[in-house]
């Protein structure tokens, strides 16, 4: 499976810091659960991945669904 591929899987997705000082992604469904710990140095770099991703869909896409453009 890779990036582009479509799937009927649903699941929750949890973000937040731990009593620890980290960031945790935490996903559950279909009984599976993968909690993920990241310093916030990484969680930075995660959020910026995130945010180029976004912009280059818009891009791709056009307007999200539920905005006009």
């Amino acid at each position: 499976m890779s990036i582009n591929s479509e799937t009927d899987i649903a699941a929750d997705l949890q973000i937040g810091p731990t009593e620890n000082g980290m960031v945790r992604i935490y996903v559950a469904g279909n009984g599976v659960e993968l909690p993920m710990d990241f310093d916030p140095d990484e969680a930075d770099e995660i959020a910026e991945e995130l945010r180029v991703a976004a912009q280059a869909a818009r891009g791709l896409g056009g307007a999200p669904k539920g905005r006009k453009g």
